[in-house]
């Protein structure tokens, strides 16, 4: 009798992370996302030139960055997401980088308010199609005890974007003009559409989620009821929301705060400002990342409990930057800022895709980042232009510094939001069988 056949059968093995090839999809898709955010914040690093040259006001600039472009990017990304949920995920990801890098060069072609408000039009319904297909792709790589950290890899896109825009964007303004970088990074991202396609092979939907069964053509609506009728999700999001408004907020309006009240030039905003955020916020979205995988994995709550911790912390940071004397002192409070503030964007990410079926997670996502977007992007950036405006006759130059005083009461409200989805995180921990 040969070996084989005395030999015990063995025992299927579980499916396994996508290993080294998991992790170079990863950084693709962490690419991918710095170009999406690089394309969404340039606006903001090269505001004051562009208002200069356009003749804007604040609460035109706070439109152009915030509300005009959050409503395309978050009503665009449901319908996308629940695309992603039924086709080639990888496609819609390289098709939606060709389209917004093609919207992001017509901004370099703005001779008015209408002409750049309709690129920022495109630029935001291109970038509805980029994170939702990359989060379900990375969760069909990266089971739950990983799935975190792989989301945290990703999620450092928003800090390299952040770094990158303001250093290319700042210096390339300052040496040929602000219309050529959006010109340059139009181009550049049309490069980078194709390479998607090479690079980031389509997984099998739901491979490591065991017995589960895959929904080929998942119900949009049954997504987004079960979404809401989950209280730690709707927590999760409308936390997530208000952390955003304040990063939006504060981040947007950054090089025009530290330009007009700190003294600091447009090449200096490009060097300093650039790595400042880009290297703090690289530290923040990893730790948060190591913090929930290591952390949740023994209690719950911990996914919302830490970020909502850190943006309670934040706010003595962010109340040092407003009132710091001059721009080096400026600059050290943001290092606190942007570890802290970053924080919430992994845990609420890896919330959503481990609670979630495997055939929803790209319109769960969407959903997340539809409130998240609508609330944050959407109204961070306004609110302030709009305040801003409103104190100029009194306070003149100060008027900027004044309307981000106000965003002290969004902190405590976003920490308030956490608690109570840590709430609903432990009841339904100890409700399930």
């Amino acid at each position: 009798m040969s070996r084989d056949e005395t030999a015990p059968p063995e025992a299927p093995q579980p499916p396994r992370d996508g290993g080294v090839y998991g992790w170079v999809v990863v950084a693709t898709l962490c690419v991918v996302y710095s170009f999406n955010y690089l394309d969404r914040q340039f606006l903001s690093v090269l505001a004051e030139p562009v208002k200069r040259d356009l003749h804007l006001s604040d609460t035109q600039l706070g439109l152009l960055t915030g509300l005009m472009f959050a409503l395309f990017y978050t009503a665009f990304g449901i319908p996308m997401a629940a695309l992603a949920d039924r086709g080639h995920r990888t496609r819609i990801i390289a098709g939606a980088c060709a389209l917004w890098s093609l919207f992001t060069a017509c901004c370099g072609l703005a001779v008015s308010f209408t002409t750049l408000a309709l690129s920022r039009i495109g630029v935001g319904v291109g970038e509805a199609g980029g994170s939702p297909p990359a989060y379900s792709i990375i969760s069909d790589y990266f089971g739950p005890a990983s799935r975190g950290r792989a989301l945290a890899i990703y999620s450092l896109g928003v800090p390299i974007g952040s770094m990158f825009g303001a250093a290319s964007g700042g210096w390339i303004a300052a040496h040929f003009g602000w219309r050529a970088a959006f010109l340059t990074l139009g181009a550049l991202g049309l490069v980078l559409a194709p390479v998607v396609l090479a690079v980031v092979r389509e997984p099998q939907r739901g491979r490591l989620d065991g017995a589960v069964p895959v929904v080929a053509r998942p119900s949009f609506t049954a997504a987004i009821t079960a979404f809401l009728g989950r209280p730690k999700l709707l927590f999760t999001a409308l936390a997530a929301g208000l952390t955003a408004f304040v990063g939006y907020a504060a981040q947007v309006w950054a090089p025009a705060f530290l330009m007009r009240e700190k003294g600091m030039s447009l090449e200096q905003v490009a060097l300093w400002y650039s790595l400042t955020i880009g290297i703090s916020g690289v530290a923040g979205t990893w730790l948060s990342g190591f913090l929930v995988d290591r952390l949740g994995t023994r209690r719950p709550s911990a996914y919302a409990l830490a970020p909502g911790i850190a943006i309670l912390l934040c706010l003595p940071f962010f109340l040092g930057y407003v009132f710091a004397p001059g721009w080096p002192a400026a600059l050290a409070f943001v290092v606190a800022i942007s570890v802290l503030q970053i924080m919430y964007l992994p845990a609420a990410l890896a919330v959503v895709q481990n609670s979630v079926p495997a055939a929803q997670r790209a319109t769960s996502g969407a959903f997340l980042l539809f409130i998240l977007n609508l609330i944050g992007l959407g109204g961070g950036p306004l609110y302030v232009g709009l305040l801003s405006d409103t104190f100029r006759p009194r306070l003149g130059v100060h008027a900027l510094q004044a309307a981000l005083i106000w965003l002290g009461p969004v902190f405590v409200l976003a920490f308030i939001c956490q608690l109570a989805a840590a709430h609903f995180m432990e009841r339904e921990a100890a409700a399930a069988p």
